[in-house]
């Protein structure tokens, strides 16, 4: 079996793993053998497209667990006390300013298994994360993109909260 990659999570990331991991194992358990118990009663199994449905869900619901408790298992919990002041990383607050736009963003960098874009929770493996880890305020950092020239962000400040 391959070794599950190290996985770095600061302590409230690991918290909500933790969370997930055990509304999964009660409610969501609890929710799907309810379902296959009332497929049973429909009556022959064998073709009981409710209860082959309800079996496929058990299938998965049980594999999200195993894959959750296995990232768990693997993970080291950053210690933001350790995080160095006025360096970015894991567990920082960055705020950087768009060279070109003017624009300023927010991001906190985390490990790839608490990364959530939507959040402003960016991986320390992303392009943008890769680009800012250990550098200071005021360093300008160069990040490729897709398409056109590379954004110029600026970092204007470095918080560990």
């Amino acid at each position: 079996m391959a070794m599950a990659r190290e996985s770095l999570l600061t302590p409230e990331g690991y918290e909500k793993l933790k969370a997930e991991i055990e509304h999964l194992r009660t409610i969501k358990r609890r929710e799907v053998a309810e379902r296959i118990k009332e497929a049973r009663e429909f009556g022959d199994i064998s073709e009981n497209a409710e209860y082959d449905h309800a079996k496929n869900e058990q299938a998965m619901l049980e594999a999200r667990i195993a894959g959750l408790e296995e990232k768990l298992r693997g993970a080291t919990v950053i210690d933001e006390k350790q995080v160095e002041a006025g360096v970015v990383s894991i567990g920082s607050r960055v705020h950087v300013k768009d060279q070109k736009s003017g624009q300023s963003v927010a991001y906190q960098i985390v490990g790839s298994a608490e990364a959530d874009p939507a959040e402003n929770k960016l991986s320390n493996e992303s392009p943008v994360g890769a680009a800012l880890m250990g550098r200071k305020r005021g360093d300008v950092v160069s990040v490729a993109v897709p398409r056109g020239p590379a954004r110029k962000l600026k970092i204007t400040k470095i918080s560990a909260d």
